[in-house]
């Protein structure tokens, strides 16, 4: 029962990934090599999804900041504030979003919801096809609550890493070298 219900995630996986506009993927990628910094931010499981590709920026060489910790540098115009949150409108990223844009810098939603409170101030956005946890009762995901989404934002994500590694002549070898060795 078990590999049936992995299986079946898979599947609701897949469809969310063809669903995902190549257009939206293109101009994300190109806002984020050509950013000065990045800053990511999301609230629970969608922040741990952020803060994973904020590591995999980092192994890329580019500066990059999780919002919250205690060592981001301010943002200023031409760094980009990416945004992971499945509903659009939690108060914490809308705020965010506005001091960004009031800084003159790209705001970069991935949500569910494009015509979201944080969808109309983004400069670009990655929709995500998939059930919000607030879709509860309109059931389009086997998963509970937001899962499908925190899961189609990571492998989101990731394909961006591999884009951007194409982009910018990187492979495993040369970010490894970007690995903490404090561990």
């Amino acid at each position: 029962m078990v590999k049936s219900d992995v299986v079946s995630i898979l599947r609701e996986l897949e469809t969310a990934a063809t669903l995902l506009s190549e257009t939206q993927l293109t101009e994300a990628m190109n806002v984020i090599a050509g950013a000065g910094q990045v800053f990511v931010a999301g609230a629970g499981r969608s922040g741990l999804m952020g803060k994973a590709f904020a590591m995999r920026l980092a192994h890329l060489g580019k500066p990059t900041f999780v919002i919250g910790e205690t060592t981001p540098p301010p943002i200023r115009k031409g760094d980009v504030l990416i945004l992971c949150s499945g509903s659009g409108e939690t108060k914490s990223l809308l705020s965010m979003a506005q001091k960004a844009k009031a800084m003159e810098a790209s705001v970069l939603v991935l949500t569910i919801h494009q015509n979201s409170s944080i969808g109309q101030l983004a400069d670009v956005i990655i929709q995500i096809h998939a059930a919000a946890k607030e879709d509860e009762g309109k059931r389009q995901s086997i998963q509970p609550m937001g899962s499908l989404f925190e899961q189609s934002l990571i492998i989101t994500l990731d394909g961006i890493i591999l884009s951007l590694m194409r982009k910018m002549d990187q492979d495993t070898r040369t970010m490894f070298e970007r690995h903490a060795n404090l561990e």
